[in-house]
């Protein structure tokens, strides 16, 4: 019986924001920059890389490089990136848990 082997797109489970901030700060805990910035490009694509880039003020197709597993986006590209997303960062003490944290 031979098995059918398909790609793998996580963009495509990505439903809500619930998920994808989970996917984010799993990408982040890698501290891999290339990871990460792949993830990031991953979650613009499941909300629609277009609207993204609009929304970031670049062009889709710089924003595809940026956030390849090969690209190295400037930081301020990765913030406005995750605000149109609607995602935010939030620093806290190493060894906290998101439950841990006070606020």
């Amino acid at each position: 019986m031979k098995h059918e082997i398909t790609d793998f797109d996580p963009a495509e489970y990505l439903e809500n924001d619930e998920m994808i901030a989970g996917y984010l700060s799993d990408a982040l805990e890698t501290q891999d920059p290339a990871f990460i910035s792949d993830a990031i490009g991953v979650v613009a694509r499941a909300k629609g890389m277009k609207l993204v880039a609009e929304d970031a003020g670049v062009s889709r197709e710089s924003l595809y490089r940026a956030l390849s597993a090969s690209g190295n986006p400037e930081f301020g590209t990765v913030l406005k990136v995750l605000a149109s997303l609607n995602i935010k960062l939030i620093a806290q003490p190493g060894g906290l848990t998101p439950d841990d944290r006070i606020l």
